[in-house]
């Protein structure tokens, strides 16, 4: 099965375009005429987007992530957002034949952890303090 996801989807934003749960921009002269997601007849796609919904109360860091984006976007677009996340961490699944694992899926970049490193040392110089390596 694993090698069937690959041949029909090169990747998992494109697992994740075929359920519609990607932006799409209609653009013309320069300027955006529509902007959301593609309206799909798909069931994968609805159960996806009542997994997210029922994730926003859920504790853990799938359901942090879930309430920062509703927070953050607005209710629908926060659900879509989340719903991607999940085609996202499915499709890797699929592929990997590994279990889902919150901390793998969580785990910082290295350019994530140098985007927060900077912003806490731009707080702590607005706080007039510094930061100190332990």
């Amino acid at each position: 099965m694993a090698r069937l996801i690959r041949e029909k989807f090169r990747s998992a934003g494109a697992f994740a375009s075929w359920l519609g749960l990607c932006p799409d921009s209609r653009i013309s002269g320069g300027r955006i005429r529509k902007a959301g997601t593609r309206k799909v007849a798909n069931r994968i796609a609805t159960i996806l987007r009542l997994a997210a919904n029922s994730l926003s109360r859920a504790e853990g860091r799938m359901g942090d992530f879930v309430g920062r984006f509703k927070g953050r976007l607005g209710k629908a677009e926060g659900i879509v957002a989340s719903a991607h996340k999940l085609a996202r961490v499915i499709w890797a699944m699929i592929v990997s034949g590994q279990p889902y694992d919150e901390a793998k899926a969580f785990d910082a970049t290295p350019a994530a952890t140098a985007r927060r490193l900077k912003n806490l040392q731009n707080q702590a110089k607005a706080l007039n303090m510094k930061l100190v390596p332990v």
